[in-house]
Parts: structure tokens; sequence; C-alpha cells
């Protein structure tokens, strides 16, 4: 959402003089959800900027098969207003699929549904405004004010509130930037957030090696295995990871999403905390376990033709990469962590499905002392959600897996998020918080004679 550029000096228009209730910034699901919910409450002034000219999410994974990893009922709205006319639901029956989703029996849409499914609320909110870029932030009397560059050019908006939702970029390991960028760069070499507009490329080399250990790197190779007899490359798959976890998505660990779990989270020490998220990974960035399920099982159905050209190596970390322009390969220097032997790996081209991190937007350096900072630089995130030294003034989507956990970016807490954070901002809960859902006790038993923090306790008042 930031920009290096110079601007031109803001125009006054009539919005100039007008102060917004929230403003919202990026356009994910997080913040599309929020803008939804914010729609219908009365009085509410909330605007939502997006520099994109459209939604569109993760375009370059929207394989045809891929689905979320989220019942539908994790849509936009639905776990805190069953009723809102933006729900999944009502999305399939306006676009009359009702039935055909309800005969295909399936919980779970298809990513491209899901991305359809949040173009077609998008479109239905006057709140958004696409093409629209942040280019600074500033603070004073009680308000922000943003410069902006939009469609008619560069003006001036105001909002007592921001809830900053600019989302994640994709991450390449430091130790492999050079062959990405730099003088070593070279070759084929993508995040897999590009996969599907250089497919073609990827498949007319003689080699292919998919890094990573997650959904996305499960989905890639699947993919790219069922046609490697057509077009004959060698497909590898290096992950450091031990094995190919799967997602641990058994009931009583789906609880651990709830209010509880987020409450008893937020109140260990920052140390704890990040201990835990490094153990953790298996509950947010595992691989389904029906495609891994598949996977095993195209390559048995390939294998019956002969040997497939493909290799999978576990306990594998990468630790640097080079471009020989001679050769016209990649050479990966991979280590296997188990054996503690080094040993190295050529492929012609290089996907890196290694996630992606949270960095923030320039405009922030505007409004710096306006942001509150744990010992390491990071936001310091109250249990509301928000991150500004002024009580619910600034909040943050999807910035918080050190604070709140791995159901950060999980889409079945975003509504629960958003309510939270309308609640802050209207000063009454429009949409009813669930406080207690899970059957297991996260902490310790409080004694029957200690003092119970009331809701006021966390909650700051807007």
């Amino acid at each position: 959402m930031s920009t290096t550029s110079k601007a031109a000096a803001p125009k006054e228009t009539p919005e100039s003089g007008r102060i917004h209730d929230l403003a919202g910034i990026g356009l994910g699901p997080f913040n599309l959800g929020l803008a939804a919910l914010s729609e219908p409450i009365d009085g509410l002034d909330a605007v939502f900027l997006e520099r994109r000219e459209s939604f569109d999410w993760h375009p370059g994974m929207m394989l045809e098969p891929a689905h979320l990893q989220v019942p539908f009922m994790a849509d936009l709205v639905t776990l805190a207003d069953p009723t809102s006319k933006y729900s999944f639901l009502n999305f399939l029956k306006q676009t009359g699929r009702l039935y055909r989703f309800y005969i295909r029996e399936n919980f779970y849409p298809l990513r491209a549904e899901f991305n359809q499914y949040c173009q077609w609320v998008a479109g239905q909110l006057d709140s958004v405004r696409f093409s629209t870029d942040v280019l600074d932030v500033a603070y004073g009397d009680g308000v922000y004010t943003l410069s902006v560059q939009g469609p008619d050019g560069v003006e001036v908006l105001k909002a007592r509130r921001l809830v900053l939702g600019t989302g994640t970029s994709p991450y390449i390991p430091a130790a492999c930037a050079g062959i990405v960028s730099g003088e070593n760069a070279g070759g084929l070499v993508l995040h897999n957030a590009d996969y599907l507009s250089r497919k073609s490329e990827l498949q007319a080399k003689h080699s292919i090696t998919i890094v990573g250990s997650g959904q996305s790197a499960a989905e890639l190779y699947y993919e790219l295995l069922g046609e490697i007899d057509v077009h004959g490359y060698q497909l590898n798959w290096v992950t450091r990871s031990g094995r190919f976890f799967p997602l641990e998505y058994t009931k009583l660990t789906l609880e651990m999403t709830s209010p509880e779990y987020v409450d008893y989270f937020h109140s260990l020490p920052a140390e704890q905390r990040d201990s835990l998220i490094d153990s953790q990974k298996n509950l947010y960035k595992g691989i389904n376990s029906e495609l891994i399920d598949d996977i095993y099982d195209l390559l048995y159905t390939k294998s019956l033709s002969g040997i497939v050209d493909t290799q999978l190596f576990t306990h594998s970390s990468l630790n640097a990469a080079a471009w020989d322009a001679a050769k016209g390969t990649h050479t990966l220097e991979l280590r296997h962590e188990e054996h503690g032997r080094d040993f190295t790996l050529e492929s012609e081209a290089v996907i890196f499905a290694t996630g992606y991190k949270y960095q923030e937007p320039g405009f922030l350096a505007g409004i710096a002392d306006r942001i509150r900072r744990d010992c390491r630089g990071r936001f310091d995130v109250s249990r509301n959600y928000s991150t500004g030294v002024g009580p619910g003034e600034i909040f943050v989507q999807n910035a918080e897996l050190h604070t709140h956990g791995f159901v950060t970016p999980d889409l079945g807490m975003a509504a629960y998020r958003n309510s939270w954070i309308l609640r802050e901002i209207t000063g009454r809960e429009v949409y009813p918080i669930e406080r207690s859902i899970a059957f297991q006790q996260f902490g310790a038993p409080v004694a029957a004679d200690a003092p119970v923090a009331s809701d006021a306790a966390v909650a700051v008042k807007a």
C-alpha cells in the first residue's frame, strides 16, 4: 500500500473536510469482511482503500481443484452475523449455484469460488475504493490524515481510527535471495504466488524444484506431477521438515481456534508465545491429509509405467543457491540435518513455496510515535487487536501472530476479530462476541475465591 515516489500536492475535494470513523487500509479477506460487517451499522462512516484495481485473492495459486482448508461458514460474515446478505450461501443463491453446492456435499469451497464470492461482496460496498494507494499518514488533533493517490490524482482523507489490513508479502529465504535479484540472478526462479502466470515457462524446463513444506508446495507438486510424463521434466520437492506434515484437524485441536485459547495465548509471556508459535506450525501450516494421500496414489499410479523422474527430500535445509549461466542450471546447496551431511541439487527452475511474511507499509513512518512496540520492534497488540498508543485508534489484521497465536491468519476467526474491532470503534457490541465455546481448559484452574476479570478489563472503550 505504500510508494516511494514523490506525489503532487493534494487537491481540495468535498471529501477533504469529512472525517471518517475508520479507514481500512488494504483489502484482503479480513478487511473486506470488516467492510461488509460495517455496512449495515447506522451512523458508522467507514472507508476502505486498496491500491489494486479490483479484488483478487492469490491469483497465482488459483489451481482448478484447490479448495479452502476451512468450511464455507468461515466466510466474511457468517460467524458474526448468520443473517447477513453478504454470506457465502447468499452468494450461491444469488448466482444460481446453491443447489449445485448442496448436491456436491462438500463443506470446503473451491479457492476460485471463494475469490468470486469476495469479488461479489466487494462490488456491493460503497465504502470500498479500489485503485487508491496510501502515500503517507499523519496525525493531529485526534485525527489521522491520509494522503492517497487515486484515479483522480492525489487527495486527502481523514479518519479517527485506522485498521491496517495490508496483508503479507511473498517470502524468499535470505540465503537464496541472490538468485532472485542481484549479480547472481538468472534462470527461472519464482515464488509460488506467480505460479500460474509462469506455468508454461516452468514446464518447458528439463528440471523443476519446489522448495517448501506446506499446502501450497503440495498443491504445486501434485499438479506438476500429474503432467510430468506429458512434458518430460524432472520434478524435485525439498523440505527442511522431518516429514510431509498433515494439517492437524481433529476436533479438540480445532478448539484451539477459540476465544478461550486466544485469551490464554495472549496472557503468556512474549518469550513463551514465540516458542509456542515455532512448535505449532503443523496446526496452521500443514498439508491437507487427503492431498498427501492423493500425491502418494498418483506416484503409485505413475510408477506402474516405470520409474517416475521425481525426488522428495525431507530434513533438507536450503542454505545457499547459485546460478550457472553456462550450464543453464541453479545449484542448490542443501544440508540433511539428521545426517549432518551436505549435498547439492541442480535444477533449471526453482519455485519457492516458502510462505508469506508481514511487511510494514512505508506510510507508517509518519505515525511511528502513535504505534506501540514490543522489545523486538514488533507491534505490541492488545487483546482487542489495537496497537496504537491511544486507546482504540489503530487496529491490525493478520499482523498479530506473535501476540494472538496461530489463529491470526485463520479465515474462521476473521469475523470474530472484526466483531471485536467494531465493538471497540462503536462502543457497543453490534455483533455478539462468543466468550466460551471450548469444552477444554487451556490454563490452570482458577481458584474459586480469585477475582474474575471483567470483559471491560480487556476491552478498550472507543
